[in-house]
């Protein structure tokens, strides 16, 4: 496994070995017509919560399905909003900034002192499985822990994308791998925003607006693209760095570079912005 700030990602492709637990590209397709379980069905994925919770079954009674593919075991990253502790189980309400969905933690009973407790706003790692239970989503967590260094949150949504493009993008080629960084940007399910990527920002091909992006780094270009797509909703910095596929250093450079031509604005702190009318 690789090791980032503490934790550990899985490898994606890796067969077999350490990494071998992680979500393997085309492991699904290895197994097609074989008659006992797929593997890959319950190989953990780092996921988003939009993608849990826009997944459906592909077919009453059957398995929930995430970019066509049937998906148990997940972990996901993100804030707790909302603790409902109970007798057998505690519900975390957890937010990444694609979604909210309820984490159960179920209390054994004989390591009840064990059960871990998390104040608001906490970010924490979840592992777990995806269930319904009367048609509403959650993840029954086997496991759940806080995050020490917010650069796992990064990693976490990076890693996400890398896993969704590799299986909606792999017959593309280089080029749509490369296209696919810019969150979708050919028009394909995203797993941060709604469809139509530049459906939201037809004053982006107004003279005004081009002649303020013409002097900007294409960074910056890619940026304001992305941030047309979100229909006003102002975007953090995690959600941009996903859905760009950029780092951090760079999305504040080329955000900077926004900024000065009057193309967006900060809202609530200096690490989220949203389009400026103009």
């Amino acid at each position: 496994m690789t090791s980032y700030g503490g934790y550990q990602r899985t490898g994606y492709g890796a067969q077999g070995g350490e990494d071998g637990g992680g979500y393997m590209v085309g492991s699904q397709q290895a197994s097609q017509g074989q008659g006992e379980k797929k593997y890959a069905n319950e190989s953990l994925r780092p996921i988003t919560i939009k993608q849990l919770v826009d997944c459906k079954e592909a077919y009453p009674g059957a398995e929930l399905a995430v970019d066509g593919l049937p998906t148990t075991q997940v972990t996901l990253v993100g804030q707790v909003r909302a603790i409902n502790p109970q007798a057998v189980n505690v519900t975390y309400r957890i937010d990444d900034g694609t979604g909210m969905i309820d984490v159960k933690k179920w209390i054994d009973a004989d390591k009840a002192d064990a059960t871990p407790r998390f104040a608001l706003d906490t970010y924490v790692r979840v592992y777990g499985r995806l269930t319904t239970y009367n048609g509403r989503k959650h993840v029954g967590a086997h496991y759940i822990r806080a995050i020490e260094d917010f650069n796992e949150v990064n990693y976490h949504l990076l890693e996400a994308t890398y896993v969704h493009l590799s299986l909606t993008r792999a017959a593309g080629g280089g080029e749509h791998q490369q296209q696919g960084q810019l969150g979708a940007a050919d028009g394909g399910d995203s797993m941060f925003v709604d469809d139509g990527y530049g459906a939201g920002g037809g004053g982006a091909d107004s003279q005004a607006i081009r002649v303020r992006l013409e002097p900007c780094s294409r960074n910056a270009n890619t940026i304001y693209r992305y941030l047309a797509t979100s229909a006003g909703d102002a975007q953090h910095l995690a959600q941009v760095a996903a859905g760009t596929g950029m780092s951090a250093r760079d999305i504040m450079a080329a955000t900077e570079e926004l900024l000065g031509q009057g193309l967006i604005y900060t809202t609530e702190n200096d690490e989220t912005w949203a389009i400026l009318d103009l």
